[in-house]
């Protein structure tokens, strides 16, 4: 039997990060921008994030005083990075998006760079949130359109009562009796009729 070859699929690792424990840096002020910012405060409301650009236009401005967000009208400059952990560059110039990058690269701050996967440290996926739920998608850059109608698709799917479950559970699970194992082992009974029957067509 021939081992699959992990390089032809998505070798991502997903990882959830507490931005509020984080110094994100984003660079542009654009649409692109915004979005990025959209995504960030959606998820995560108390992220640290401060915006530097030549030119921010108004929507993105707005959205930076609504938030309270930290920024400056001017060029990048590499002691912007100073005490960052991560970065997104959202500028419309290759050139300068790539210069950023070798930047962050210099001070081992892991970079995104909108639109340019192959230069990408790291993707923001598309993401499903019901309440305490989070499930969060990746088409390793090949294409947020599909990311988005998967999206759409599980959000219709997941229940809204999902957090009133999940709830549920953890209450139970502060109260089960036992060793590790055997808690999981009673938590794997009380969920197994979330999962598919999987005697079905057989």
């Amino acid at each position: 039997m021939q081992a699959n070859n992990i390089e032809d699929g998505n070798t991502l690792f997903p990882v959830f990060l507490k931005l509020e424990n984080l110094n994100l840096l984003l660079v542009g002020g654009g649409n692109v921008a915004l979005e990025k910012l959209e995504a960030i405060f959606k998820n995560s409301p108390n992220a640290r994030v401060k915006l530097v650009a030549i030119d921010i236009f108004n929507l993105t401005r707005a959205f930076l005083s609504d938030h309270k967000i930290p920024y400056e009208e001017r060029p990048f400059y590499e002691n912007d990075l100073e005490g960052v952990n991560l970065a997104i560059i959202a500028v419309n110039d290759h050139d300068a998006s790539r210069q950023i990058k070798e930047a962050c690269a210099g001070r081992n701050v892991l970079a995104n760079v909108a639109d340019t996967p192959a230069q990408c440290d790291f993707y923001l996926g598309s993401v499903v949130k019901k309440g305490n739920l989070k499930v969060a998608i990746s088409t390793n850059g090949k294409s947020p359109t599909v990311a988005k109608r998967l999206k759409e698709t599980l959000n219709a799917a997941l229940p809204d009562e999902m957090d009133s479950l999940l709830s549920n559970i953890s209450a139970i699970r502060d109260n089960l009796k036992g060793d590790f194992a055997e808690k999981v082992r009673q938590l794997d009974k009380l969920t197994k009729n979330l999962s598919p029957d999987q005697s079905a067509g057989r």
